[in-house]
Parts: C-alpha cells; structure tokens; sequence
C-alpha cells in the first residue's frame, strides 16, 4: 500500500519540532547557567533582550525575546516563505517557554574561558539544532536576508555589523569593555559551534576532477574507494576539446585518500574542492558510500 504525502510528512516535522525543542532547551540553558550569570550576551535580538534584561529585571528576558522578535517575523511573513514563518515562531516560542523554566537553576560560576567555552558551546548547538531543523531564533538574520536580496551585501556581513553595534551598545551601556570582548569571544565560540552542528561532524566535500584519462580514473575511485561518482561533458575553453569531468562527494576525513589515489593515477590531473554544508538525496541525508572496497554498492550519485 503506498503512503500518502501527509502521512510520510508527518513524522519529519514531529521530528524536527522534537529537535527544535531539544536545541531551545540547550539555548536557553546555556544563556540561563553561564551568560546572565557572568554577565555575558549573545549576539542579535538575543543579545538585546539580555541588555533590556540586565537593566530592567531578568524575570523579563522571555518576554522581551518574544516581543522584540515580532516585527522580524511579520517581515518573514511578507517577504520570505510562509513556512518559515510557522517554524521561526514555534521556535522562538519554545526558546521563551524554556528560558521561563530555566529561570531558578544553579548558575555556574567558574573561571573565565571555562563560561565562554562551554556556554558558547551549548549556546551554538541549540541555536545549529534548531536552524537546521528549519528554525530561527534571531530576528536580525531575516533583516540581513532582506539587506542582501536589497543591496548585495552577504547574509554573514550584516549580522557582523549588526552584532558589532549591539556589543559595543553593551560595553557603553554599562561602561565595562571587558565584558563586552568577552560576549564578543563567546559568540564567535557559539559560532563555530553553530556551523559544525548545521554541517554535521561527518563534514562533506565536492570534488571536480579534470584527467586525460577519466574512464581509468572512474574505475579507480569507485572500486578502490567505493565512491559513486557523476561524469559531467565539458569542452576546454582555449583548445575547445572535449573533456570528461568527475564529480566527487567524499567525507572530510576521505579527502586526503582521495588526492593521492588521483595523482597516483594521473599526476597531471586538476582538482577543485568545496566545502559541503548538506546533501539531500530523496528524503534522506547523502553517504558518499556504504562500504569501502564493495564495487557494487556503489550507485552513481546522479541517478
């Protein structure tokens, strides 16, 4: 019997919501057990809410999260998907709800780089879980959405800008420099920490391939390292001859394997490598393959 559409949907977004609640749960304790407690802020509309917060009463923090967070979502409502929308609210309203939980635990009071890395940590995988889920905790990343489509600047730039004001807003406010270069050092914690949730540890990279002999290179890269591989027809752009591309998905931790069996083969060949946030093959994540040295698992990654 085949599944309709609604019953196969279903169980991915009651996954992703679960997700999505476990990842505002570790933000929200993160912010609530190492950064109220030293002193410290997040960056965006969360770090806002924190200097609105330490000013006039953290029992306030949650509702100023959700209430500085609503014009960002009617701007998600009118010019990004409605989706969106939906996902960003559920989140924000989880991240509130667990922030008003958290509200008495034990704070930890430690040394310096212990708060910064270990709340910078747990803030980026809660805040990665729910971003790669489809959610969003922070309303300056849809402004800079909409800045970029508007003025070209990068999605990445506009945040950079946007949290360089509101840190350096935090050290005035409260004349202390000190604790603003530490947020600043703490975000770029959650930061890093962020990408590797969204990215994942087993981290991807594409590889295009130009030989002179690519049917012989094929053949070595899927049987002697059980990769699937697509063949692109290309022509070289002074000499107009045609030419066989590979392209190549492989882990991180394969790619070194990958270089040498390529010049071991053919020492002249050109190889160009990016980096790989997510494939998506069908409803599922892609594995470049299942298991080394097994030739006929492998499947070509176009099909």
């Amino acid at each position: 019997m085949v599944m309709s559409a609604k019953s196969k949907t279903l169980p991915h977004h009651l996954l992703s919501l679960l997700w999505m609640a476990i990842g505002a749960f570790v933000a929200a304790l993160s912010l609530r057990m190492f950064l109220q407690p030293n002193d410290l802020i997040d960056g965006g509309i969360t770090g806002i809410a924190m200097i609105l917060a330490r000013v006039y009463g953290n029992t306030y923090l949650a509702p100023y999260l959700v209430i500085l967070n609503l014009p960002f979502i009617y701007l998600a409502f009118r010019f990004i998907r409605r989706m969106f929308v939906i996902h960003m609210s559920i989140a924000v309203v989880l991240f509130a709800v667990s922030l008003f939980l958290l509200k008495d635990i034990t704070p930890f009071i430690g040394d310096t780089l212990e708060v910064i890395f270990f709340g910078g940590a747990l803030l980026g995988i809660g805040a990665g879980l729910i971003i790669r889920h489809g959610g969003c905790l922070d309303g300056t990343e849809i402004l800079a959405i909409l800045i970029n489509r508007k003025k070209g600047f990068t999605v990445g730039q506009v945040i950079l800008v946007i949290n360089f004001f509101i840190f350096g807003a935090y050290g005035w406010v409260f004349q202390d420099w000190h604790i603003a270069l530490k947020s600043l050092m703490m975000f770029v914690v959650a930061f890093k920490m962020m990408d590797m949730v969204m990215a994942g540890l087993n981290e991807l990279k594409s590889v295009l391939i130009i030989s002179s002999k690519p049917k012989h290179l094929s053949d070595a890269i899927m049987t002697q390292m059980g990769l699937g591989l697509t063949i692109l027809h290309g022509k070289g752009g002074f000499s107009g001859n045609s030419k066989d591309i590979l392209f190549v998905i492989v882990e991180r931790l394969d790619i070194s394997d990958l270089k040498e069996l390529v010049l071991q083969e053919d020492p002249n060949a050109f190889m160009a490598i990016e980096n790989l946030h997510e494939v998506v093959h069908g409803h599922q994540a892609y594995i470049p393959y299942k298991k080394k040295g097994r030739s006929q698992m492998v499947k070509d990654s176009a099909s």
